[in-house]
């Protein structure tokens, strides 16, 4: 599967201050809640595709969920040790 470039998601602009917006909420939420923003971006992003951004909005919807699947399987395998 070719994943989207890293610009089409995740521009230069979102790594000044040294953390990415996404990786300080994820710090600060609980797995619960970043779970339900991760969701709601899939939500946004395969809703407004055929509108709005086409492609681009598609991989953004494809980022997010792989970013809810890998905290789904990290939470879940702290849950489980």
């Amino acid at each position: 599967m070719k994943l989207p470039k890293q610009e089409d998601v995740r521009p230069d602009y979102y790594k000044v201050g040294g953390i990415e917006p996404i990786d300080y909420m994820k710090a600060k939420m609980t797995p619960e809640q970043f779970e339900g923003f991760c969701l709601g971006n899939v939500y946004k992003y395969t809703g407004r595709y055929l509108y709005k951004g086409g492609l681009t909005d598609l991989k953004k919807a494809r980022y997010y969920l792989e970013r809810l699947i890998e905290t789904k399987e990290e939470f879940d395998e702290r849950s489980d040790g």
